[in-house]
């Protein structure tokens, strides 16, 4: 679920996560009797950082939140507004896959033009909004980087989820964030193809056409055993809930799956693409 283009939620005409975070902010620094430069030393944060967050127009860091919550001894209040104002950045359509991630067996993905979300860096998360959200500003930005990382720890839990990506060679072909970028992007699938439960497959170009092409699929197995479903287009995704339709969506992946290289071949092809992000960001800095 790489493309859920995390858009803006909020409704003007009420309050919002972001908003109250502001208001409870401006709320305990007045009743400590604190202005905003006063606060600003105690935390050591600019005092023009806070204006923006108290009147809403920007999310405090997660580690001015933590400073936030440590000063005003809130027991993590501000860092739970934060995860609040993040996850409200993601679409009512893909909200439903999204928290039923923390609780899936297994999650089987393909993306035919992205590395899978569960997978991107920061950097390669950060070049993919700026490139889908034009005009946002950059704090909106991070504030939709924030939410895709801080999905990743489900792979913390203490009872490890099951995890199967498969890619169309496009996915690490296209430079995302240039050279670098892709260079940390591919170190860091071999990394997470090191985990027993964790599985990365390119689907490479030679094999031709292919019936996902165009879009992305998730298929998200519950501790019950039912299965959900999730495709996704440009700006629009679709939750599937009935058998008849899961199924066909399984059979779609069980076709790319098995068009995919093998698990070994795979990796094989991501260091070869490795190597060559590695020399290209070298040749950049030496012309």
């Amino acid at each position: 679920m790489s493309s859920i283009v995390e858009l803006n939620n909020e409704d003007g005409g009420k309050p919002t996560p972001r908003t109250v975070l502001g208001r409870r902010l401006q709320r305990l620094r007045m009743e400590e009797g604190l202005s905003q430069r006063a606060l600003a030393e105690r935390v050591t944060y600019p005092h023009t950082y806070l204006s923006r967050v108290e009147r809403g127009e920007q999310l405090p860091s997660e580690a001015l939140a933590q400073a936030l919550d440590a000063h005003f001894r809130t027991h993590g209040l501000f860092v739970e507004l934060l995860d609040m104002a993040q996850d409200s950045t993601i679409p009512d359509y893909g909200r439903t896959i999204v928290e039923s991630e923390k609780s899936a067996a297994r999650i089987q993905v393909f993306e035919c033009s992205l590395v899978p979300g569960l997978l991107q860096t920061e950097g390669y998360a950060r070049a993919l909004f700026q490139a889908s959200l034009p005009g946002f500003a950059g704090d909106d930005v991070e504030s939709r980087v924030g939410a895709r990382m801080r999905r990743k720890q489900i792979f913390e839990r203490e009872e490890p989820l099951l995890y199967w990506a498969i890619m169309d060679e496009a996915a690490v072909k296209r430079p995302m964030g240039g050279m670098s970028c892709m260079a940390g992007q591919i170190a860091h699938l071999l990394t997470a193809a090191e985990s027993w439960n964790i599985s990365v497959q390119i689907l490479p170009f030679a094999r031709g056409q292919h019936p996902l092409l165009g879009g992305s699929l998730s298929l998200l197995t519950l501790a019950s055993g039912a299965t959900l479903g999730y495709a996704e287009s440009f700006i629009s995704g679709e939750l599937v809930e009935s058998p008849k339709g899961v199924l066909g969506l399984t059979q779609r992946f069980d076709v790319a799956r098995s068009m995919a290289l093998p698990e070994r071949e795979s990796l094989d092809l991501l260091r070869s693409y490795l190597k060559g992000y590695e020399e290209g960001y070298e040749d950049d800095d030496r012309s």
